[in-house]
């Protein structure tokens, strides 16, 4: 009997940044890094950007590293609809994107080695 696929690197992301709870942030070097692929923390940006909108998976909770929101054009409004959306959870977020990382960072509950 064929085994199933593995997960695809967007999958994975779309799965973690899932767990993320409302009111809270993470970094894309932090997603890349939790998932096993340090230093990809732009290819989490490039699957985040390939959801389809609106979505069930809280994309507008990751931000840069900076903690700030990449505003571009080439996000085609995507920006300030994520600056929205975290101003209605709770998150205050300046015109120029630029929010309270340290307070708002997500730590998540990691399984302990003895854990299965």
């Amino acid at each position: 009997m064929a085994q199933p696929a593995a997960p695809n690197f967007d999958q994975r992301v779309y799965a973690l940044v899932a767990q993320i709870p409302s009111g809270r942030l993470a970094t894309y070097g932090q997603i890349a890094e939790l998932l096993g692929c340090w230093g990809c923390a732009r290819q989490v940006g490039w699957a985040l950007r390939r959801l389809q909108l609106p979505s069930e998976v809280p994309w507008q909770r990751v931000v840069n590293a900076k903690g700030r929101i990449s505003f571009s054009p080439a996000r085609e409004g995507s920006d300030w609809i994520q600056r929205q959306l975290l101003i209605e959870e709770g998150i205050p977020v300046n015109e120029l994107g630029v929010l309270p990382l340290r307070r708002y960072l997500w730590t998540p509950e990691l399984p302990t080695p003895f854990e299965s």
